[in-house]
């Protein structure tokens, strides 16, 4: 029997798709646009697919939804270390993927550390497989300066997005970070200024300006990958 989605404007929701009419429900309030592009004009804008409201949220297996209490990540022998040992406190009006608890247990997630540089930490590692290049994702991600400050995030504009990874239409750093997470996932990527936005962003009303090549800090929350998802949530099914 299908699942009603119990909707979070943080997390997400706690259910599990169950049938094709709930998974295009989910797909018609999600972002259709791709995230921040290192190519793209910082008056771009993206605009919430109409339908069903962009309040609600994807769903993320039951299991991993019991494991969103696991400590945050901030960068530790990096570069960007060298300009803040953490994420400073946030204002209290900015909504974030990772809580103050969790922030402060930061030094002591495993640092991860690519062939391009990339690092990252997992809070949540998510089950199953990742996506495969070329696969369709839905995620939440708040994107910060190293100082902590927010220049762009899912959450405040109130739906998720729906990025196809491996495709180029974001960050260098973002799509490589994407490919190894897995469903119910949350990590945070520390992106080095080569894979960021090598001409910067502009200020606007309510967001910092980006300078070039600047490393930045992504939150990012894997909330669905059609078809993996999907499986993963029939096997939890057949096994309750």
């Amino acid at each position: 029997m299908a699942h009603a989605l119990q909707t979070s404007p943080f997390l997400g929701s706690t259910g599990a798709f169950q049938s094709a009419a709930l998974q295009q429900r989910f797909e018609n309030t999600a972002r259709r646009c791709p995230l921040i592009s290192s190519h793209q004009p910082s008056s771009a804008r993206c605009q919430a697919a109409s339908g069903d409201s962009a309040r609600e949220a994807p769903a993320v297996t039951r299991r991993a939804a019991l494991n969103l209490a696991a400590a945050a990540a901030v960068l530790a022998n990096s570069p960007l270390r060298a300009q803040a040992a953490s994420l400073p406190k946030s204002d209290d009006t900015q909504i974030r993927l990772v809580s103050k608890d969790e922030e402060a247990g930061i030094e002591k997630l495993p640092l991860q550390t690519t062939s391009s540089g990339l690092q990252y930490r997992d809070l949540v590692a998510g089950e199953g497989p990742s996506p495969p290049v070329g696969f369709q994702v839905t995620v939440h991600y708040v994107a910060q300066l190293p100082d902590g400050r927010i220049f762009n995030s899912s959450l405040e504009k109130g739906s998720p997005y729906i990025i196809r990874v491996g495709a180029g239409q974001v960050l260098k750093g973002l799509d490589e970070g994407l490919l190894t997470m897995k469903t119910g996932g949350k990590r945070r990527l520390y992106i080095p200024g080569d894979l960021a936005f090598p001409k910067g962003l502009g200020a606007a009303a309510g967001r910092p300006r980006v300078p070039p090549s600047s490393p930045v800090v992504f939150d990012v929350q894997l909330l669905y990958i059609p078809g993996i998802s999907d499986d993963l949530a029939s096997e939890e099914e057949a096994s309750a």
